[in-house]
C-alpha cells in the first residue's frame, strides 16, 4: 500500500427515496434491520465513522436531500472494508430487498470519495459529490465501485469542494 492509502480514508454516500413513510408497516422489515446493519457495520474492520443524528442511533430521521429520501454517510479505512461490509456481511439483505422500501433511481444514488484521514464529511460535501457524479460521470473526485480511483489517483482532490454552479 501506498503513504496515500495510510493517510486517506474512503467516504461514501447513498441515498433511497422512501416508497413509503417509515410508520408505514411495509416498512417495518426494513425498521427492524437498521439496528443489526447498524451494529455490523460499526463492528466490521476497517469502519472509521458514519452519519448519526444527534440523540438517535441512526441517520434515518435526517432528510438533507427531501422529505422522502433517506440518507447513509460512511467513512472506511479502504475500498475493500466497505465493499466487504455492503456486499459479504448481512447488510447484502438489505440490499436485496431494497425495492421493497425503496423507488429505484434514474441517476446515481451513491457515491464514494476519498478523504484525509480524520477528516469527517459534511451532509452538504456528501451531496456535492453526489452532484458531481451526477453532473460529469465517475472521476478522482466523485466515483462508483464499477468506476474507482485509488486514493493515489484522487490525492489533487482530497477535502476540495467544487466552486458552486
Amino acid at each position: 500500500m501506498t503513504e496515500a492509502v495510510h493517510a486517506c480514508h474512503l467516504a461514501q454516500l447513498n441515498v433511497a427515496t422512501l416508497l413509503h413513510p417509515f410508520d408505514d408497516p411495509r416498512m417495518t422489515p426494513f425498521v427492524e434491520m437498521l439496528d443489526p446493519v447498524n451494529a455490523a457495520a460499526d463492528a466490521t474492520p476497517g469502519f472509521v465513522w458514519r452519519l448519526v443524528e444527534e440523540g438517535a442511533a441512526d441517520a434515518t430521521g435526517l432528510r438533507p436531500a427531501g422529505e422522502d429520501v433517506v440518507v447513509n454517510l460512511s467513512v472506511w479505512r479502504t475500498r475493500e472494508a466497505l465493499w466487504d461490509f455492503a456486499y459479504r456481511s448481512g447488510h447484502l439483505e438489505v440490499m436485496r430487498r431494497r425495492r421493497e422500501w425503496f423507488a429505484r433511481h434514474v441517476e446515481a444514488h451513491m457515491v464514494l470519495w476519498w478523504v484525509p484521514a480524520g477528516h469527517l464529511p459534511t451532509v452538504a460535501e456528501a451531496l456535492e459529490r453526489l452532484a458531481d457524479l451526477r453532473a460529469h460521470g465517475p472521476s478522482p473526485r466523485a466515483f462508483t465501485f464499477a468506476c474507482a480511483y485509488t486514493a493515489d489517483e484522487a490525492a489533487q482532490h482530497l477535502g476540495t469542494v467544487a466552486p458552486t454552479r
